[in-house]
């Protein structure tokens, strides 16, 4: 594609668009340090190019002055020596640009304009991480415009200007990932040169113009997944007949899809999937046999809408081609075509949470590509096909909430490459082949609620289930003992064995299980004593051994001490243990036991006396401090009176020179009370934005019983009216002397004098602000989910103590642990949980997703919005497949210096101790495991906060 004026001309608008372009994080310290030299050589090399120069501008790039002083040449303040600007726009200069100016690695701004430049823009330029604005308008260049420079854009925000539907020639136009708002432009619909139009995966809303095919015929490529768009599928894409892909997903598209789709005969993907879409009246899934003129199709996603009918049998006659299929709901019915084993290419098959009857038909062991199978949550009989077992490639099998019966096919342990396994809520019988529990990639196996018989395979595990991170049998009629191999399954997190027939002891190979987080074994025939080493797993959050014939002395130790999270009822045998238990004292029968207790007795008496005495310590030091900065103001009905006169006088009349931050629903000022001179921050609710007088309540009601040393503290509120006779509302905070977490990670350009946060600040911030979340989930009654954990809603007071603030979209759980929410889920693109845009349902583990982000940045200091993450590539991606080798690259630069000092330190003590890195990537497992994709693969938050706190031990102490 030429690179003509009019295309300059969007490279240009772009790049001016709300300011896109943000400068990067700094590069590795390394290479903040060069001498200046190479900058003077690359101005040098610029110089050698330029041709004409007949207004003598380069005359002063010479020897005899520092190149800060040449003309067009402004080197940066901050960065004393290097090159921040380069302003040559029209001087009349003739030349070519070289591939040097990619060393001149400070750049800010670039501008070539109104000059006679030739020639191809290097792609050296995709260099220049901190450039904020390219301008090369009005120049003869020439060429393609070069990839490279997308790796120097940041999420773009703020509308898409309708100058762009001026540039008549673009064929290409990819906004996606980004945090645009608003309406598309009429003007681009108008662009007909273009073949591919992508806004996937930002804030814009409005509706497809309904004449869209006929204005965009050469049309290719349309996506607009993950935005607010709605009203109806324009029939006119029929009139693009170049149509390649149509992704409309994640949306609040309604009405009913064009029922002769077929016409698009190039279609290659057509997703629909979460929105409201309809089948048309009579005609139920009818459009899908259009699909079948599609010879190209690969890719097609219908679940989430609210189609309905029978599932047509012309499923089988989709394209050969086909990878994907996916649809369901809940008026959805009839059965899976028999001749569905036509479909030779499908990888991926999904038909879930509808009502579809009949059997598993045999033709899917022609499926030899498939790789995913979902039919969980539906009414399909018969027993589970052992055919299944051809299925070589298969790595996800659900078949969980059917009317399957019989027995577990043995086959199924020829799928040697399956990772998860669901059968649960049907009626299986019969033992459990052993022939799953050889299956060394298994992560996920869950067969409870059935009617399985026998004993647990007694050679499971024996080195071939290494992988094994969740086992559920629960709920059947399993026998024997509790096999001692389960003991070499070392990453199980969850081991359910409840509410069956097992008995015998806990088998002592169970103390190698150090990464248990859940175990249920309550409910079945067990005897013995209950094991001491439980005293020392450092995950373990939930320990049910309730209803057994367990006997002797209950530990007291770690979890035993936390009654909230161990069950011990139905064993009249036990004894001791916490008295909140309210088990029988052990009868003492011999003198070291009598020592023993004693021994307790002394040592628990000295640790209150040690207690008390620091919490006196700590009492008089918070009484000396100036009123301003105490945290002891927590009463928010200390100050109930407050007018909005006295916030007025407070904050100077709310001027824009106290105007500190500005959020989803109000604006935040600094502000002195008068009445004792306490410095606060006062947040002033928008009445105007919907959701504000809920998002107020939400938080005045969060805040006004909570208590943690990590949570912002409300001093009062404000309901009143102000001097025009409108509504005000007002929350009144602690002010917070360091600012927010936010700052810290991405200081702006232009703040002088900023500083970075070593390792053991951000450990610090991370523990306290799990703490605090944890506190939120576990000792709140009810429960409660901050909804919107983020960088700028974590501040640091005058002590860099962290304390987690906005409960503007926090919910209290009820008794089953999740709710749904009238204003919808929310939060913030980047943080919020994946599940939370399918559904409404709040819960814990959205909130441990949140964490999971933030923690991430906070290790590479990239923000999931960075414009690196695209097409599906995330943060946690990233992260997840350096962590093996090469994770110095996403490091976040700041942490690097300290990184290679502490390496330096580490070789010349002989390698003794927990390192920078060692500990760096301890942490990072942390927040993959926190945000992963599927919430049951998540950590609780008290297992976060444990993980956290034993990293920074083992640093400090190394």
């Amino acid at each position: 594609m030429k690179l003509d004026l009019r295309l300059l001309s969007i490279l240009n608008a772009l790049i001016y668009m709300n300011h896109l372009l943000f400068a990067f994080q700094s590069l590795p310290t390394a290479a903040l340090n060069p001498t200046n030299e190479n900058d003077r050589l690359a101005l040098l090399a610029f110089k050698d190019r330029i041709v004409e120069d007949p207004l003598g501008i380069l005359t002063s790039w010479n020897e005899s002055s520092h190149f800060c002083n040449w003309t067009g040449v402004l080197c940066s303040k901050k960065h004393q020596g290097r090159v921040a600007v380069l302003n040559l726009g029209g001087q009349k200069l003739a030349g070519s640009i070289p591939p040097h100016i990619g060393n001149l690695s400070f750049l800010r701004q670039i501008n070539l304009s109104y000059n006679s430049f030739k020639g191809e823009i290097p792609q050296q330029i995709g260099r220049l991480s901190r450039l904020r604005y390219l301008i090369l308008g009005f120049n003869n260049f020439h060429g393609k415009i070069p990839m490279e420079l997308e790796n120097i854009t940041k999420s773009l925000q703020g509308s898409i200007p309708a100058e762009l539907g001026k540039l008549l020639n673009l064929q290409f136009l990819q906004l996606s990932g980004n945090n645009l708002s608003g309406e598309v432009p009429l003007s681009i619909y108008n662009l007909s040169s273009l073949h591919l139009l992508s806004f996937a995966e930002n804030q814009l809303h409005g509706r497809i113009p309904s004449n869209v095919g006929f204005t965009l015929p050469n049309l290719r490529g349309f996506y607009v997944p993950l935005n607010h768009f709605y009203g109806e599928m324009p029939a006119s894409f029929l009139n693009a007949t170049k149509l390649e892909v149509l992704d409309f997903g994640y949306n609040n598209f309604s009405g009913v899809v064009p029922s002769n789709l077929g016409s698009l005969r190039n279609l290659q993907t057509l997703f629909l999937m979460r929105n409201q879409l309809e089948s048309a009246e009579g005609e139920g899934l009818g459009f899908i046999t259009s699909l079948t003129n599609c010879t190209n199709l690969r890719q097609l996603r219908l679940d989430g809408n609210n189609f309905e009918g029978e599932l047509p049998l012309s499923i089988a006659n989709l394209s050969t081609r086909l990878e994907m299929f996916a649809i369901g709901n809940r008026r959805i019915s009839g059965k899976i075509p028999k001749e569905i084993g036509n479909l030779v290419g499908l990888e991926y098959l999904v038909i879930a949470r509808a009502t579809i009857t009949g059997e598993i038909p045999s033709s899917i062991c022609k499926l030899e590509k498939l790789s995913d199978i979902e039919l969980q949550d539906n009414r399909i009989s018969g027993p589970i096909p052992s055919f299944l077992g051809n299925l070589t490639q298969l790595q996800y099998l659900n078949l969980e909430e059917n009317n399957l019966n019989g027995l577990i096919p043995p086959s199924l342990g020829n799928c040697t490459q399956l990772e998860y396994l669901y059968l649960e809520n049907n009626s299986l019988f019969g033992n459990i082949p052993k022939q799953l529990f050889s299956l060394s990639h298994l992560i996920d196996l869950y067969l409870p609620q059935n009617s399985v018989t026998g004993q647990l395979p007694i050679d499971l595990a024996e080195g071939k289930m290494t992988n094994l991170v969740h086992l559920s049998v629960q709920h059947n009629q399993l026998s024997g003992g509790i096999p001692s191999a389960l003991g070499d399954c070392l990453m199980l997190e969850g081991l359910w064995l409840d509410g069956n027939l097992f008995e015998g002891g806990i088998p002592p190979s169970f103390n190698k299980l150090r990464s248990l987080v859940s175990l249920d074994l309550s409910n079945n025939k067990l005897s013995g004593k209950i094991p001491e080493y439980f005293e020392n797993f450092p995950l373990l959050q939930y320990l049910n051994l309730s209803f057994n014939n367990f006997e002797g002395v209950l530990p007291t130790g770690r979890i035993f001490e936390n009654t909230s999270i161990i069950s011990i009822y139905g064993n009249p045998r036990l004894c001791g243990g916490m008295h909140q238990l309210a088990l029988p004292t052990c009868k003492i029968g011999d003198r070291k036991l009598h020592r023993l207790i004693l021994l307790i007795s002394i040592i628990a008496s000295c640790s209150i006396f040690l207690m008390v005495s620091l919490l006196v310590i700590f009492a008089y030091r918070r009484s000396k401090r100036k009123a301003s900065t105490s945290t002891d103001v927590q009463d928010p009905e200390q100050y109930s009176k407050i007018s909005y006169a006295e916030l007025s006088q407070a904050t100077n009349d709310f001027s824009s020179s106290n105007l500190i931050g500005e959020g989803s629903f109000g604006s935040v000022y600094k502000g002195i009370l008068s009445r004792d001179g306490m410095l606060v921050a006062v947040k002033v609710l928008n009445l105007k934005r919907r959701g504000a007088t809920k998002s107020f309540m939400a938080e005045r009601e969060t805040l006004r019983n909570i208590r943690h040393r990590n949570l912002i503290k409300i001093v009062t509120v404000c309901s009143s009216i102000d001097f025009r006779g409108t509504d005000f509302k007002a929350l009144v905070y602690e002010f917070m002397q360091n600012g927010s977490l936010e700052e810290w990670l991405h200081p702006n350009e232009d703040q002088t004098g900023a500083q970075s946060l070593s390792l053991i600040q951000r450990l610090n911030i991370l523990i306290e602000v799990a703490s605090a979340i944890e506190y939120l989930h576990n000792y709140c009654q009810p429960s409660i989910v901050h909804g919107d954990l983020k960088p700028s809603n974590v501040l640091l007071d005058e002590e860099m103590v962290s304390h987690v603030g906005d409960f503007g979209l926090a919910r209290f759980l009820s008794i089953s642990q999740n709710q749904s929410s009238s204003m919808g889920v929310k939060g913030t693109l980047g943080y919020v949980a994946p599940e939370y845009g399918m559904s409404t349902k709040i819960s814990k583990l959205g909130d441990v997703y949140s964490f999971g982000i933030l923690l991430l940045e906070m290790i590479t200091g990239k923000a999931p919005t960075d414009s690196m993450f695209k097409d599906n590539f995330t943060i946690h991606q990233l992260v997840k497949t350096r962590l093996l080798e090469r994770v110095t690259d996403i490091i976040d630069p700041s942490l690097l210096q300290e990184v290679q000092e502490a390496e330096n330190s580490k070789a010349r003590n002989m390698g003794k101790g927990v390192g920078v890195l060692e500990s760096l990537l301890a942490v990072a497992e942390v927040g993959v495991v926190c945000s992963m994709e599927s919430p049951s693969e998540r950590m609780e938050m008290k297992e976060v906060a444990a993980k956290l706190y034993a990293i920074r031990d083992k640093f400090l102490h190394r």
